[in-house]
């Protein structure tokens, strides 16, 4: 079933009246309903175009939400191969809003982590949609420390609202261990690329993102915190979100310009979820670009580049 965004209810509406036209037909053979149809459809696929060439920022933050979008569950199953997940921090317990573990890229070994939210109820809830607690970010310090040892590139799919909150994640030391997954990103001397696929939320996104090359998909949203908890704080109205999005400069186009993201990969005409194997196969492509980009590099180069990048960061923003 098809799940329309507030924007895309006009959509719904002539897109419904075509699947109307022809359910009618199929219980009628004698309806000849085939032009109207297509007549529906050219004007569904019209409007389709005329929502997404001008997105808002707030309308970015809704596509890259989306239920139905690939995460990176789907990524794993059709990307890599061989996947051996590793679960646990070797501390406290296995945080299920992180997965990770060994596999193969184009038959490279690899190590792949990212943020999983869950593609139904029950799996939502046992993936805390996608907020990690302080033994998610433990175990990707631990998944990174033995890429490090075996010299295996590290891939992150970045997919959180940020962090969870909760008071059992603060009292485990939720900040520490943020900080102690942005510092190991910054040490491995292996290539670490990442993608964020939907959302990357505050600090729980930079934990997995502080890599050598950012590619963000085009309605992917990237930012400090959450268009609804920045309007809270500023004007103590979580209604004013759309122009907390327009003010945190959030969507791909922008963070490539100010540095944060190096690449933009290109969605299906109306968003991921409308064609998952072609974005999928586009994120597949650009990972092994960005791979491509750091072979033969030695790990203290490969260090000091991605520290230097994030020393440089939002310096493009800033002169232009």
């Amino acid at each position: 079933m098809t799940h329309y965004l507030d924007f895309e209810k006009p959509l719904a509406e002539i897109e419904g009246k075509a699947e109307e036209l022809r359910a009618m037909a199929r219980d009628n053979e004698e309806m000849d309903v085939a032009d109207e149809a297509r007549a529906l459809d050219a004007k569904a696929d019209a409007l389709l175009k005329d929502l997404y060439a001008k997105l808002t920022p707030w309308r970015k933050c809704q596509v890259a939400r989306h239920p139905n979008r690939p995460h990176c569950k789907d990524y794993i199953e059709a990307l890599f191969t061989e996947y051996m997940p590793l679960a646990g921090d070797r501390n406290f317990a296995d945080d299920h809003a992180v997965m990770g573990g060994l596999a193969r890229f184009n038959d490279r070994p690899v190590m792949v982590i990212g943020h999983e939210k869950g593609n139904d109820t029950k799996s939502r809830v046992e993936r805390n949609f996608g907020m990690a607690r302080p033994e998610g970010y433990r175990k990707a310090v631990r998944l990174m420390e033995m890429a490090d040892r075996f010299g295996l590139p590290v891939v992150t799919l970045v997919d959180t609202p940020g962090a969870y909150p909760g008071k059992g994640a603060e009292e485990r030391g939720q900040s520490e261990a943020i900080a102690r997954s942005t510092e190991k990103c910054l040490q491995i001397g292996v290539p670490l690329v990442s993608v964020v696929i939907g959302e990357g939320g505050s600090g729980g996104a930079v934990a997995f993102a502080t890599s050598n090359r950012l590619a963000m998909l085009e309605h992917s949203v990237y930012s400090v915190i959450s268009p609804e908890g920045c309007a809270s704080i500023l004007w103590k109205d979580s209604d004013k979100m759309r122009e907390a999005a327009e003010a945190l400069r959030l969507t791909a186009q922008d963070l490539v310009k100010l540095g944060v993201a190096d690449r933009v990969i290109p969605e299906p005409l109306g968003g991921a979820h409308r064609d998952r194997e072609a974005i999928i196969a586009s994120v597949g492509k650009a990972i092994q670009g960005m791979l491509d980009e750091m072979e033969g590099k030695s790990p203290a180069d490969l260090v000091r580049a991605r520290r230097q990048k994030f020393l440089d960061m939002g310096s493009r923003g800033l002169a232009a």
